[in-house]
């Protein structure tokens, strides 16, 4: 461990201004032997914000949550929290809660006794304690439990005394390791809302970790995608979706159509080359050179069905593949002439409002609405 450290080190310089760090991780690493669960992690966690670390099975995440709560000891790097250099403190003096995803509720014990936990390990007086615990009941809705048990509530009731039982304590960092992975497709979703409230409404720190991309947009003040045990993107959920850096980003947040072209005539616009002779014309795609290969994001619902004589600054016709009808979106994939397929997602306008399979088509969609990434042969 590195000696005579008084302060963080200087955040990434590409990362924006946030608000004061609660939190800092710089370099973190973490090995197996000869596997790499974990390489050369560095982001700030700033207060008051709600930061998701998000990836698929294996990318990560839950490895870096862990260190940072002080229960897997890191290989390489370090760990500041609230200013104080915490990479190998043990966890209960790095003023942290943890929820998990299975709650981790004393069977036993009352829902008071369960939130009263924490502050009677921390020998508070029984008036503090009783009062703390009305608080937190209220916060969460739930003042009417506190005689029960465990057993006598349901999932989504566990889980939100779990969360009471968190922040009964006011810890400076709530850390949430996929803390809604149990419960049903509905009550996940209700839960979410409770936990975005609580958010919005306390201003807490937090920290979470899910493999839900949708659960991730819709809380998350930021979100980390982690891949292969590296950060692959960071940043709110809109620059994630709308302005990708790879391949992988653009895949996992979302639908993407995903094109191959080459640069004909660089510049703003700059023109390409598409697959079937598709002529491209793309805005803000950076300093491109002539003849470089470049990969296209294009998202389905910025693409539209373009009626008799209209325009667009891109235009592809086709022949309907397939539609899906989901209620109040339809999707539908047209095939190119040259084997390509374009999928289009737009608001079903009613009966007999979109094109049937066989159907040929014209699709439009704006030169700014495409996102141009490096191809696997090399970053620009």
């Amino acid at each position: 461990m590195p000696a005579g450290r008084q302060s963080i080190p200087n955040p990434d310089p590409t990362s924006p201004p946030r608000k004061k760090p609660k939190l800092s991780v710089r370099g973190l690493s973490k090995t197996y032997g000869p596997v790499t669960a974990l390489a050369d992690a560095s982001l700030d966690l700033g207060e008051g914000e709600f930061l998701t670390l998000l990836g698929p099975s294996g990318s990560g995440k839950t490895t870096l949550l862990m260190m940072v709560a002080g229960l897997v000891p890191p290989s390489g790097g370090e760990i500041w929290i609230d200013g104080r250099l915490a990479t190998y403190a043990p966890p209960n003096k790095r003023d942290i809660g943890i929820v998990f995803q299975n709650y981790a509720l004393f069977p036993h014990l009352t829902v008071f006794e369960n939130i009263a936990f924490p502050l009677r390990m921390r020998r508070l007086p029984a008036g503090e304690i009783a009062a703390a615990v009305a608080r937190v009941l209220d916060i969460v809705r739930l003042p009417h439990v506190a005689k029960r048990l465990p057993r006598e509530l349901s999932g989504g009731q566990q889980q939100r005394i779990a969360l009471a039982r968190c922040m009964v304590y006011e810890p400076s960092i709530i850390l949430m390791d996929e803390p809604l992975g149990a419960l049903d497709r509905q009550l996940r979703d209700q839960m979410q809302l409770e936990i975005k409230d609580l958010h919005a409404r306390l201003g807490i720190t937090i920290l979470y970790v899910t493999h839900d991309q949708e659960e991730a947009m819709s809380l998350s003040d930021r979100i980390c995608l982690m891949n292969n045990g590296r950060i692959e993107q960071l940043g709110t959920p809109a620059e994630l979706y709308f302005r990708p850096h790879s391949t992988f980003v653009a895949e996992f947040l979302g639908e993407s159509n995903l094109l191959d072209a080459v640069v004909s005539a660089p510049g703003d616009p700059s023109l390409l080359d598409g697959p079937g002779g598709l002529r491209l014309c793309v805005r803000g795609g950076g300093d491109l050179a002539a003849g470089e290969r470049v990969r296209l994001v294009l998202r389905p619902e910025h693409v539209r069905l373009l009626a008799a004589g209209e325009h667009a600054d891109n235009v592809a016709a086709g022949e309907v593949k397939e539609t899906v009808f989901v209620g109040g979106v339809t999707r539908f994939f047209v095939a190119l002439p040259g084997g390509a397929v374009l999928s289009a997602k737009q608001l079903t306008p009613g009966l007999g409002g979109l094109p049937r399979p066989g159907e040929a088509v014209r699709l439009g969609w704006n030169a700014e609405h495409m996102v141009v990434l490096p191809t696997a042969a090399g970053a620009r």
